[in-house]
């Protein structure tokens, strides 16, 4: 027996039943840098050279609608990859440029093309569901060069799902065909539905075969030549082609389209600014144009869809920079919230879409995501941010037209959402298909007791209880601007009410913390997690609470020094390089730096900012991922990178801004005309901060805050319009 063979069997004694949709992964996926572009419902993984699947199986791929119509796709010059030197996607997250040279050649033992002698680069791109590509040539030679170049190619059209592991009974036939301009591969899907990728060639090819097409350039010295390829996916709709430079220019016009009304952000600190550019060309990248306005959608890979948690929290967390947002995400909510019981899709009336899916395995029932609303948190976050969104814009206008969608998701919440009646929302998936855990933390194993025995639902989580209180308050304000005041009593009396049986049954004054939920015999789940973070950040918490977790979430225990774990360190079940117990997620430390804030705590969240700066300092594109792992900091090196997290990620992009929220204490209200900066406090790395396009209603200003000692002045430069602008100490 070998010695991999001897492993295999020593694990095979261990061997464990693995959570629904699990995530396979014999590779991570920050094993090399990879490269992502995003357009719509289509998403693209490269690798550098701007390949894909070059070097075997990966995530790698052109994806639309969840299905990878792109499996591989390599470049090669006389059959040889050739030499990477420089591989970036552009500033605003646009394209992709890569220069490459080609390698040594040679014919019977020969040198025949010396390296370096032909200069490639690739500018790839996508737009309304095409992968476009321009391959340029220059011969850097002193004398007329003759090579030849080869496009290899494949498609699978493996859903996404299979891309992570799910392993399926039957699939579909494939069939190859040419056309004029190039090939076509044709996927006959179980679910009726034909998806096709066209690769068509700009640039006449000398041969075509079913995986490759070959073309011969010859170029005098400094002589240039380019080959365009669109890559076209076709599935219930077919995009129109145009030329690449008609494409390109209707994608940056895009883009800016936009970007063109949001708050920009300059500081002292260019590292800083890196950041804040990255994250904004990230957010924009990944939100998406609906016919209800904006949507970002969750991440690249695994989660390039509108996800209701994600996207509400996203909109949360970019509230002062752009409210645009949040009115999309509560537009598209409202259009796909639950109005019947499907116990298929845990769906009830009134409850607001966990995810959609329109992949081959969704559209056939084989994963329960086509429309799933197994989550229990986004009922009440969508009406915590109808009041947010309102507090921020006075739109009452979008507010009367999802009206009865909020009053709906508000009879969920006390409905279904609290079904023993005893005031707390708690959770059970209806399918065995479906989540366990559907709270954010969705692990099957995410939600236990301190000796590390799994809770038994229904569950009801701590920060659940968090958001229902600020729901109800929220809704309360929005009822009486409408004229409902019974509405408006009875919400705001439900509301107290729930604080104080909150604080009674999930307070552990041993722990300094909440419990992180009470199982299903309300039996509480004493275990110290950052779930307590968001108790601060929806306002349940008393001041003396709250100052209570700071101190217990930045001990050493839970804050490992570039952020806050979900779970601490000591506890039963803490694993550092786990999903969600031990590991640091950018979006739930910025939650929790805005609660601490809420409650004074400006320092804490001044702390959590200046950690989270220095980890992002140490990522590939100046990019927070969409988690790291948990382990202790230590000198010299950074975060250690979680195996298979998304980047970007929609609601770790909006991170930065969150932060910068939180120590600047920026309160923006369309009641009073006026924008706040309440006991602001400037991180040790920032000296000044300049906001620019700042909006509140018709008024426009740019300002800039400057740290002196433990000091923040603020300066007014410049003001179209009639807000007040007020530094308030």
């Amino acid at each position: 027996m070998t010695e991999d063979a001897r492993g295999v069997d020593h694990v095979m004694d261990a061997v464990i039943e693995l959570p629904h949709h699990y995530i396979e992964s014999d590779t991570a996926l920050v094993q090399r840098a990879l490269r992502s572009l995003k357009h719509g419902d289509a998403f693209a993984v490269f690798d550098e050279y701007g390949d894909i699947g070059a070097d075997g199986p990966s995530p790698e791929g052109l994806y639309f609608n969840d299905t990878r119509f792109l499996s591989h796709c390599k470049l090669l010059i006389e059959g040889k990859r050739p030499l990477l030197l420089s591989s970036v996607v552009q500033d605003d997250n646009v394209a992709l440029s890569v220069d490459l040279a080609n390698p040594d050649v040679h014919v019977d033992g020969a040198i025949v093309l010396p390296r370096d002698t032909i200069c490639i680069e690739r500018t790839k791109f996508l737009w309304q569901g095409v992968l476009y590509e321009r391959i340029g040539f220059r011969n850097f030679a002193d004398n007329r060069r003759r090579f030849r170049v080869d496009m290899c190619f494949a498609a699978d059209f493996r859903d996404l799902f299979e891309v992570r592991g799910s392993v399926r009974q039957a699939r579909g036939a494939v069939r190859f065909a040419r056309t004029v301009a190039g090939v076509e591969f044709h996927y006959e899907g179980l679910d009726g539905l034909t998806r096709t990728t066209g690769l068509q060639f700009w640039t006449p090819a000398a041969t075509i075969e079913k995986d490759r097409a070959t073309f011969f350039f010859e170029l005098g010295p400094l002589q240039r030549s380019s080959l365009f390829v669109s890559i076209i996916c076709k599935g219930q709709s077919e995009p129109q082609v145009t030329h690449f430079s008609l494409a390109f220019r209707d994608r940056r016009r895009d883009i800016r389209a936009k970007t063109g009304a949001i708050a920009t952000i300059d500081s002292s600190n260019e590292l800083f600014n890196e950041i804040c550019r990255r994250a904004t060309s990230d957010l924009y990248m990944l939100i998406s144009r609906t016919s209800h306005g904006l949507y970002p959608y969750a991440g690249i890979p695994w989660y390039s869809t509108p996800f209701g948690r994600d996207g509400i929290i996203t909109a949360m967390l970019l509230l002062w920079v752009d409210p645009a947002v949040a009115k999309g995400v509560l537009g598209y909510l409202s259009a796909t919230q639950a109005t019947r019981v499907d116990a298929s899709a845990d769906a009830q009336p009134g409850k607001i879409l966990h995810e959609t899916r329109n992949g081959e395995m969704a559209r056939l029932g084989e994963v329960p995501f086509r429309l799933y609303y197994g989550t229990v948190d986004a009922t009440p976050l969508f009406v915590m941010l109808a009041g947010m969104y309102f507090d921020r814009t006075g739109d009452i206008e979008t507010i009367k037209a999802i009206w009865p969608n909020i009053k709906a998701a508000l009879r969920w919440i006390d409905e279904f959402g609290d079904e023993d009646g005893d005031g707390f929302v708690e959770y059970a998936r209806e399918s065995e298909n479906g989540l366990a855990n559907q709270g954010w933390k969705d692990s099957y194993d995410s939600i236990f007791h301190a000796d590390g025995a799994l809770a038994e639902g229904p569950i009801a989580l701590c920060e659940v209880q968090g958001y229902v209180f600020a729901a109800k308050m929220h809704a309360a304000r929005l009822a009486g601007r409408l004229g409902e005041r019974d509405l408006e009593a009875r919400l705001s009396a439900e509301a107290q009410a729930l604080q104080r049986n909150f604080d009674a049954a999930f307070w552990c004054e041993d722990l300094g913390a909440f419990a992180l939920a009470l199982d299903g015999r309300k039996k509480p789940c004493r275990v110290r997690s950052s779930n307590s973070g968001h108790a601060l950040f929806t306002g349940i918490a008393s001041p003396e609470r709250a100052k209570r977790v700071a101190q217990t979430l930045m001990a050493r225990a839970s804050f490992s020094g570039w952020g806050i774990r979900t779970i601490a360190s000591g506890e039963a079940r803490y694993n550092p390089i786990s999903y969600h117990s031990g590991s640091i997620w950018p979006h739930d430390n910025a939650m929790i730096a805005l609660g601490f804030a809420r409650y004074g705590l400006a320092g804490a969240a001044s702390q959590l900012f200046s950690a989270m700066f220095e980890a992002a300092a140490h990522q590939d594109l100046r990019r927070l991922p969409e988690l790291f792992c948990g382990f202790t900091r230590r000198p010299h090196r950074g975060p250690t990178a979680y195996p298979v997290a998304c980047a970007p990620q929609a609601w770790a992009a909006a991170a930065p801004f969150a932060f910068l929220n939180a120590c600047l204490g920026m309160d923006l209200r369309h009641q009073d005309n006026s924008i706040r900066f309440v006991d602001p406090i400037m991180p040790a790395f920032l000296e000044w901060v300049a906001i620019t396009h700042l909006r509140l209603g018709e008024s426009r200003v740019k300002l800039r805050l400057h740290r002196h000692g433990d000091d923040v002045w603020l300066n007014l430069l410049d003001r179209s319009g009639d807000a007040k602008v007020m530094l308030v100490k």
